[in-house]
């Protein structure tokens, strides 16, 4: 049986694509390249179009399309916009927002709660690390913005601490 000289990608891999060009798409970078072991990635954006290529050393180049991201949903419209608040917590980076410290415990806060500055408020998974997101501020929770389990950008309301 003869070997393929191309290489074949697993599901890791195209995680890992996949993962890297959210990244691109959400920081507007032109460029991503990461090295693990004997693979190689590179990822460029080009204008109207993403190009992916992965290359495991020695062999020739592979290169893989995304797959299409679905349109974000727009959120409820709510009588006031609270993300403009001065108490507003916003993320810090890119990730899942998990509102409770395990699945089936109780959520760290809820509207209304009281918290004093440094309180847990939700963690934030980022590269399969839980990040805790401390309140900067002692009030009361006004709003909370986020749902468990959503996706968050660096820079977006979380939560209003009033």
């Amino acid at each position: 049986m003869a070997a393929s000289s191309k290489p074949t990608l697993g599901k890791n891999e195209l995680s890992s694509i996949r993962e890297l060009a959210e990244i691109l798409r959400e920081t507007d970078l032109s460029d991503i390249e990461v090295e693990r072991g004997d693979l190689k990635l590179k990822i460029s954006r080009r204008p109207a179009k993403q190009i992916i290529s992965s290359q495991v050393s020695p062999g020739p180049a592979a290169i893989a399309q995304p797959q299409p991201i679905a349109p974000e949903t727009p959120a409820p419209d709510s009588a006031v916009d609270m993300s403009a608040h001065p108490g507003t917590v916003r993320s810090p980076m890119v990730g899942t927002v998990y509102m409770a410290p395990e699945p089936g415990k109780p959520a760290f806060v809820s509207v209304g709660d009281k918290v004093n500055e440094g309180d847990t408020l939700m963690l934030i998974e980022a590269m399969k690390t839980f990040n805790p997101i401390a309140s900067s501020k002692s009030g009361v929770v006004k709003e909370i913005i986020v749902s468990d389990g959503q996706p968050v950008e660096f820079d977006e309301p979380l939560i209003v601490i009033g």
